[in-house]
């Protein structure tokens, strides 16, 4: 295939990607602005090197005329969670959705790799709307938390240097990490609640600092740069001692003293 027909054929896929990110990521950014948890904590996705796909098809022996079939990671997005419960969760929302069809599952945390890789992987059919009509392209959506995903890449590069043959020794350190970063990821469950209770502390905060910071730039415009000085110099203070009440409070004062110019 030419360099100007891989191109062309690519097309759908880098399309796939930018779509499915900017779909996957809306559905974080509705669960925050409605305050609620999002188990979606961030997402990546990437089109497959054409140098890579075909080292894959070689390895695979898969014709090229077979590679929209057969060759199903050539468009990859991948969805990052928090916490190992997360994972269900966004597995139960992609399987609700009607804008892919997943042709299906490959769950490897239930079923560890012999490596000690754990990931949910989906397979799905994907329409990618082009000028010339609707193409169907597959892709692979990878599901699994922070500490799954630091070990997952670091396995990737060692695979990289190594050309798919890890020395045991390293194999070894590898497997033992992989059990540490599950019991981190058990640990962590563990202490789920207060996690998101602090993590909803800190979003309660942000937002009331924010609208703070909003009304002081406010009287300033005003010209009363003694007074929004005075609530900047409290804002600080209570940015690093106060609680929310105490921001609440300070919040009241701004809005009364903006009140009181308007």
């Amino acid at each position: 295939m030419a360099n100007k027909d891989w191109k062309t054929f690519m097309i759908p896929y880098e399309q796939a990607v930018e779509e499915l990110k900017v779909k996957l990521r809306a559905i974080r950014t509705e669960y925050r602005r409605k305050n609620d948890y999002s188990p979606i904590e961030f997402i990546t996705g990437r089109v497959k090197e054409i140098s890579s796909m075909l080292e894959k098809a070689n390895k695979f022996e898969i014709p090229h005329d077979r590679l929209a079939m057969e060759l199903e990671d050539i468009a990859g997005i991948r969805i990052m969670c928090q916490f190992v419960d997360d994972i269900e969760t966004v597995v139960n929302i992609l399987r609700s959705r009607q804008d892919m069809k997943i042709l299906y599952e490959k769950d490897y945390i239930t079923n560890v790799k012999p490596s000690g890789y754990r990931s949910y992987h989906m397979i799905i059919q994907y329409p990618v709307n082009m000028a010339s009509g609707v193409v169907n392209i597959i892709a692979e959506i990878q599901i699994r938390t922070l500490a799954m995903n630091f070990w997952a890449v670091t396995e990737h590069s060692l695979n990289y240097k190594y050309k798919q043959s890890i020395p045991e020794n390293i194999k070894s350190k590898l497997k033992e990490a992989a059990e540490s970063a599950y019991q981190l990821d058990q640990t962590m469950l563990d202490i789920k609640d207060e996690i998101k209770d602090a993590q909803k502390l800190f979003e309660v905060k942000s937002a009331i600092v924010s609208s703070i910071m909003n009304d002081i730039l406010y009287l300033m415009s005003l010209n009363k740069i003694q007074e929004a000085s005075r609530f900047q110099s409290q804002l600080n203070k209570l940015i690093e001692y106060g609680d929310v009440s105490d921001l609440n409070q300070l919040h009241l004062l701004v809005r009364k003293e903006i009140n009181r110019f308007r």
